[in-house]
């Protein structure tokens, strides 16, 4: 029905052509591999339709206008009969010869004579008065309007931001969004701002990782064997959260301690200092026995003015 009432051969491949690549474009989203997101496969999609379908209203626009073109020429070569004078079709203009005459307003070379050439003569020479294209004028006076618009939103309304004020909003809004997944996989923890806590899934997690990672030197239950015990309260490199997190993290290598933070996230070292520190105390049942105490007593006056958990008294600020 469509091509019956278009009849016309020069159409028919485009609308062919069209109808061709709609219904292609389902079968390659289909076969996108797995890799792509449906919905950047659903805008691929969409956005093809889309142009399809302003592609086909453009050509039915053209043919339309050629249409009434037609049965406007058509009216006036009746009226011409009508009133015994001659019609020639070649001379009437086309819409778009139309447009570009009023765009450009260019006059016939026959005619430069009569509409451009000025009064005044050089040396028999003669200029003509070229002046510039309505199209040229129109761009200039929308420049001109949008200046204004331009200078009354961003300079005096301050409707929207300028660039440099967009630049540091995006790297404001980035830098948040940075910190906040940080906080959320745990990356922004390091030995100034970890805490002591007793939370059973940080103490569970800790003490897989310590179990994976710690047991050859520090024994299966924190006893001690190349390394120093975990179950009393003497500390080497100190006993606060601070100290535990930083001594697994940087480790010790004069004493063989390799540094951990290239192998564990900063939230596994919170969660096995937090392990380690939660051995304090407690009795191991298998051996070997424990090992002697190695370095200095530690207490919680001490961990108080390191910076960790402390009694019920104000801490001092450093």
């Amino acid at each position: 029905m469509l091509f019956s009432i278009l009849n016309t051969k020069k159409l028919r491949p485009f609308f062919l052509l069209l109808i061709s690549f709609a219904l292609a474009v389902p079968a390659m989203a289909q076969s996108a591999g797995p890799a792509s997101s449906n919905v950047e496969t659903l805008t691929i999609v969409v956005l093809v339709f889309v142009v399809i379908i302003a592609v086909f209203i453009l050509i039915i626009g053209m043919y339309l206008i050629s249409i009434i073109q037609a049965l406007l020429l058509e009216l006036k070569r009746q009226q011409a009969e009508a009133e015994g004078k001659e019609f020639d079709a070649s001379k009437e203009k086309s819409w778009w010869k139309q447009f570009l005459s009023k765009a450009t307003d260019a006059v016939p070379i026959e005619e430069e004579d009569k509409v451009l050439m000025m009064d005044h003569e050089y040396d028999g020479i003669r200029e003509l008065d070229n002046h510039l294209p309505p199209w040229w004028k129109w761009l200039f006076y929308v420049t001109i309007i949008f200046a204004f618009v331009y200078l009354l939103v961003y300079h005096v309304f301050n409707v929207l931001p300028l660039s440099h004020q967009e630049y540091e909003i995006a790297m404001a809004d980035a830098q948040a969004a940075l910190e906040a997944k940080r906080t959320e996989t745990g990356e922004a923890i390091d030995e100034n701002n970890v805490e002591r806590t007793d939370d059973p899934e940080v103490l569970k997690r800790g003490k897989a990782i310590f179990a994976r990672e710690c047991v050859a030197c520090h024994a299966p239950e924190g006893q001690g064997l190349i390394g120093p015990n975990f179950t009393d309260n003497y500390w080497i490199h100190g006993g606060s959260i601070n100290d535990v997190f930083r001594t697994i993290k940087n480790g010790v290598p004069d004493k063989g301690m390799i540094s951990w933070q290239t192998k564990l996230s900063p939230s596994d070292i919170r969660d096995v200092a937090n392990y380690v520190l939660s051995l304090v105390g407690t009795t191991p049942k298998g051996p070997p026995p424990p090992k002697e105490p190695q370095g200095e007593l530690y207490t919680p006056e001490d961990q108080n003015q390191e910076g960790g958990e402390a009694p019920a008294q104000e801490q001092p600020t450093e």
